[in-house]
């Protein structure tokens, strides 16, 4: 399957030929340098190391130092590997946003928005306990019962609680490609994606 690595740059929307108004996210896939090639004799499998973003020397280990003047390529920050990519590629190949064509179809994987503890309304869509009536005057976000007394005498677990929200990593399945600009390294997707603003995302078509 083939891939590449980017930033999110931020969302906006186009109009289609009929005038619609579609939402999509602009990703800045790209340029990404081949640093590893992975074999089925020497590693098991096979795949392609991509790498992308440069990054200061001065805040790269020596072992990764070397790891790039094999590829002949400046320090990268992101490393993902892809397996079953589709063209043959050589140590030190450029793999640009060129490989995807408007109308094409692909799978996006980034880390969602971390939003640190949360409560029950906001992290599962929790309704809380009844209204302001009856004398309950702070019960609005609470999270209600979790269970009996005497039996289980402790918490299931899978309970939904609050606790620590976002943060995760995300896939976004068929995402249509719209605008290719090869010139800028952009692609432009229907549809949001995960993460923040200058986030990397991995685009697998």
């Amino acid at each position: 399957m083939s891939g590449i690595i980017g930033k999110k740059v931020g969302m906006t929307s186009i109009f289609d030929a009929e005038g619609k108004n579609i939402p999509c996210t602009v990703i800045e896939a790209g340029p990404c340098v081949v640093t590893q090639l992975r074999t089925v004799d020497t590693d098991g499998y096979a795949a392609v190391q991509l790498a992308f973003d440069d990054k200061k020397e001065k805040n790269t280990t020596g072992s990764l130092k070397g790891h790039f003047a094999k590829a002949k390529t400046t320090p990268k920050r992101k490393l993902v590997e892809f397996k079953g990519f589709e063209d043959a590629k050589a140590l030190g190949d450029i793999v640009s946003v060129e490989i995807f064509a408007e109308g094409d179809y692909v799978d996006v994987v980034g880390t969602s928005k971390g939003k640190g503890f949360q409560g029950v309304v906001k992290r599962h869509g929790f309704g809380g306990v009844g209204g302001q009536t009856h004398g309950q005057h702070n019960r609005l976000r609470a999270p209600g019962s979790l269970g009996a007394s005497s039996w289980p005498s402790r918490v299931f677990k899978g309970m939904r609680m609050a606790g620590r929200t976002g943060g995760d990593r995300v896939k976004i399945q068929n995402l249509q490609v719209l605008k290719v600009y090869t010139e800028q390294n952009l692609l432009v997707v229907s549809g949001s994606i995960p993460g923040a603003k200058g986030s990397y995302v991995i685009v697998d078509k």
